[in-house]
């Protein structure tokens, strides 16, 4: 009797203790104090007028490759969301890992199965020791046919949590996936938009280069002028013409540039280079952002992809202590099996064929050599690293957005003084033709006012294509259009 009520005990018994969780609980890292990504010094110059389109708070829309104004680079963003490749491996992983929780999850449900099973046997008699006899109509090894059909459940009663504690880890590595994922498409977006400001920049480049050869072109036209007219020398024209054919040097690289660049720009869309037609831009025809959404810091974190993978991986490691920890504990299967066997089919569903049984299983750890304690020990240190990795990507962004904070700042200044290098250096040139169509100068000066104003022209492509791209980086380094909510 004794022996029956403990086994009618075990079950409630395991019941109570089903509650128990054992391992760490999560819990979210606190937002960072700091209400800025500057000291107070930057953070006033970067504030300033010349200081850039930056609006220290608010959030960047969904779609805030919009902000350059340009349905080409739209239609492109789009396609490379839609059609790149790399997306597709990211989402098709973020596919598996929620596969993978739900089969996680399904662990934890009653396991049920069913079997059927049709057998011809013969009993070798002598193998059991009995000797053969000869007596009619008994063979001395008989056989006959076996109708099997039953099933079964089973149930982990999860004694101390293990298995609750690896849904959770489960659940936090599909998180992390998913912020992956997200990270993923916002990276793309940038490499799209920079790659796309990359080529409107070099066409750029090369319109002022074509312009220059223009330049060149009417100075070799008057200086030859002035030579029929015996005013000039062939040096002077040779010299004019040297500089012509520099020049027209200059565009062949510029070409090939634009040509890896735009074949970059395919390989981002999903398409080859040999389908892909890039659209005509130039700097001109894409606008700055007004400003740039740049949300506090202890926004920031709750909403960057990247720290929220870092998050949640965290909260992965600290559900794998629990795992290892359930190890250490005993654990107790609950189960029941009902089998129907018979020689023929006609009876294989009667209850005179009938079996079953009801089983409670107890599995305690003894002796291991040290292993579980070890994985355990283990867990904890990975728990350890994945949040100092955690702190470490909360800096590195907070980094990187100071960084760019501080260069759209600087990117402006050059920007102005670069236009008003040009502004001089384009009535320097003025100035230098005029003086020599009057015979005051010689070819000599209209030459370097050519290439004080070349550089000038291209000192100011150059300030605005960086203007444009830290503008772009800005967006992702904020994380443009993010939310931060699960399942965006």
């Amino acid at each position: 009797m004794r022996r029956f009520r403990f086994l009618a005990l075990t079950p409630l018994l395991a019941l109570g203790l089903a509650g128990c969780v054992v391992g760490p609980d999560f819990h979210r890292p606190a937002a960072p104090a700091t209400t800025a990504y500057l000291p107070p010094s930057e953070a006033q110059a970067a504030a300033t007028p010349a200081g850039g389109p930056v609006a220290i708070s608010g959030d960047a829309p969904l779609r805030w490759w919009a902000a350059y104004g340009s349905p080409a680079l739209d239609a492109l963003v789009d396609r490379a969301i839609a059609n790149n490749r790399s997306l597709a491996a990211s989402n098709a992983t973020l596919a598996r890992s929620r596969a993978e929780l739900a089969a996680v999850r399904g662990s934890a449900l009653p396991q049920v199965d069913v079997n059927a099973r049709v057998e011809h046997q013969e009993v070798n008699l002598a193998g059991f020791g009995f000797r053969p006899v000869s007596l009619p109509g008994l063979s001395s090894n008989p056989n006959f046919d076996l109708y099997t059909v039953g099933g079964g459940v089973s149930y982990d009663l999860d004694l101390f949590g293990g298995r609750r504690r690896r849904i959770e880890q489960a659940g936090a590595e599909a998180e992390a996936q998913l912020r992956q994922t997200q990270a993923a498409h916002l990276a793309i977006a940038g490499q799209v938009v920079i790659q796309t400001i990359t080529v409107a920049a070099i066409r750029s480049q090369i319109a002022a280069a074509e312009a220059l050869i223009l330049e060149d072109q009417h100075n070799v036209e008057l200086i030859d002028q002035r030579r029929r007219g015996g005013e000039g020398t062939v040096v002077q024209v040779l010299n004019a013409r040297s500089q012509l054919v520099a020049d027209q040097a200059l565009l062949p690289p510029l070409h090939q540039s634009l040509s890896e660049a735009q074949h970059l720009l395919a390989t981002l869309v999903g398409v080859a280079p040999a389908a892909f037609e890039a659209p005509d831009l130039d700097l001109d025809v894409l606008r700055l952002p007004a400003n740039i959404p740049v949300s506090l810091p202890s926004a920031f974190v709750r909403r960057r992809p990247d720290i929220l993978q870092a998050e949640a991986n965290l909260h992965a490691a600290t559900a794998a202590i629990g795992v290892a920890t359930a190890r250490l504990y005993p654990d107790i299967t609950l189960g029941a099996s009902l089998s129907q066997a018979a020689p023929t089919g006609g009876n294989v569903f009667k209850d005179a064929f009938r079996g079953y049984d009801v089983f409670a299983g107890l599995t305690a750890p003894v002796f291991h050599g040290g292993t579980l304690k070890a994985q355990r020990k283990a867990a904890i240190e990975d728990a350890r690293a994945a949040d100092a990795l955690y702190q470490d990507t909360v800096l590195s962004a907070f980094g990187q957005v100071a960084d760019l904070l501080q260069a759209l700042a600087h990117d402006q200044q050059t920007v102005e003084a670069q236009s008003q290098a040009l502004t001089v250096t384009a009535s320097s040139l003025d100035l230098s033709r005029r003086s020599f169509a009057a015979g005051n100068s010689g070819v000599l000066e209209i030459l370097d006012a050519e290439r004080i104003h070349q550089r000038s022209l291209s000192g100011l492509v150059d300030a605005r294509t960086r203007q444009y791209l830290d503008s772009a980086r800005l967006f992702v380094a904020t994380a443009g259009g993010w939310t931060g909510t699960p399942g965006d």
